[in-house]
């Protein structure tokens, strides 16, 4: 009988870490690491300097309200609301150890052991790595070349053990932006079905279209919609785990009973450094946001040179950008090979996908939060330069449908 754990994966950033073992990076072709999304630069000096100052806090080193600091949740509250132009309460707001635990936990007050979520294919991994874990089935959505679920596509997987639907907008991994009128049909699919729709939004300080990005608030809580939210990329606080919850109360009452048995409350300095960031921060993230798309733009303009060797850019958006790569060999082992061999650490799309689904095999994400415009453009030729046997055109075109 196998445990909970060994029901999934091995953790896949830890797996490709480990490609490293043995590497040698000369000099003049230092490793360029697209394998994770998180920020590696420290928060900014005030904002740390606000972290400095909350140490000397008592409070600080305290258990503190399991669904969060009554102030984080309210200004987040009003953020909210501003962004999304609807009223949202403190009510209907959870604080987290991080976005990974906001759906965790979210998944723990819906569903028991046997249910099921519908999860869009490429998926974000540790959705279904702790869908694994609860007992609960990922249910497979596949997408188009576009890599945009369809609604009417998902009903059909609907079945009475069905509890929700999982998107991720700006998508993880595949960068895509879903437009707003398909969150509303996924929406409406929800509340046909009496589901959750579950949106984490942990990207959203960084989609490029400005505004809000989806008209889903409406006038109040919405009893089949559930937000989730990451401080993470935002302030880079990664370490410092700060996460939310955005659904109506009566799912949050459940969903404190979760976080009361698994960590008592989100770290009470990341949560201080939130809010400050909440409160003092806003042009500072409009310029990382400006710095991000920047990037984006480079991918674009680099693309024309991997495109005349036989790749296909299929999703760009966040920090991500989602390659279909012309090779024979399957990603997972072209992953290694750019290792050694191109000084490249990416992770391949058999990652992202069931196991039995071949597309994973052509596939591969690029994470660019970490790599300037030079440094972009400097992967680009490395993969411009890469050689290997070409898959057939048959085998093309079955992986992109």
């Amino acid at each position: 009988m196998s445990s909970r754990t060994e029901t999934t994966f091995a953790p896949p950033v830890m797996e490709a870490r480990r490609w490293l073992e043995g590497a040698v990076f000369p000099p003049d072709r230092p490793l360029l690491n697209v394998s994770q999304a998180a920020p590696v630069d420290p928060p900014p000096a005030p904002l740390r300097a606000a972290m400095a100052e909350a140490l000397d806090d008592p409070a600080t080193h305290l258990y503190g309200p399991v669904l969060g600091l009554p102030d984080l949740r309210a200004e987040l509250a009003r953020s909210w609301a501003r962004h999304y132009g609807g009223p949202v309460d403190a009510a209907e707001i959870a604080i987290t150890a991080g976005c990974n635990q906001a759906f965790a936990a979210v998944i723990a007050a819906l569903c028991t052991e046997g249910d099921e979520v519908i999860l869009p294919t490429p998926w974000y991994f540790n959705h279904k790595m702790w869908l694994d874990m609860a007992g609960v089935t990922a249910v497979p959505l596949a997408t188009g070349p576009d890599l945009v679920p369809d609604a009417d596509a998902a009903a059909a997987l609907v079945t009475p053990r069905t509890r929700a639907i999982a998107l991720v907008t700006p998508n993880n991994p595949g960068g895509v932006e879903y437009p707003a009128g398909t969150l509303r049909a996924f929406r409406d699919l929800a509340a046909r079905h009496g589901l959750r729709l579950i949106v984490d939004e942990t990207y959203r300080d960084f989609d490029s279209r400005t505004g809000a990005p989806h008209d889903l608030r409406g006038n109040g809580p919405d009893p089949h919609l559930v937000q989730l939210y990451s401080f993470s990329k935002a302030y880079r606080l990664t370490g410092h785990r700060v996460g939310a919850v955005i659904a109506d109360p009566g799912l949050l009452a459940e969903v404190e009973k979760f976080l009361d048995t698994v960590a008592i409350c989100a770290p009470q300095l990341g949560q201080r450094a939130a809010l400050w960031g909440l409160r003092h921060l806003d042009q500072w993230v409009a310029g990382e946001r400006a710095e991000i798309l920047d990037r984006r733009a480079a991918i674009e303009e680099n693309m024309p040179r991997l495109a005349e060797r036989g790749w296909r850019l299929m999703g760009l958006g966040a920090y991500f950008a989602y390659l279909e790569h012309p090779f024979a060999e399957p990603s997972d082992a072209l992953a290694r090979r750019l290792v050694h061999e191109a000084g490249i650490l990416a992770l391949p799309g058999t990652m992202f996908m069931p196991a039995d689904d071949p597309a994973g095999a052509r596939q591969v994400r690029i994470a660019f939060a970490n790599v300037d415009r030079a440094a972009i453009a400097d992967l680009f030729a490395r993969l411009a330069g890469f050689d290997a046997a070409l898959a057939s055109p048959l085998a093309t075109r079955g992986a992109s449908n």
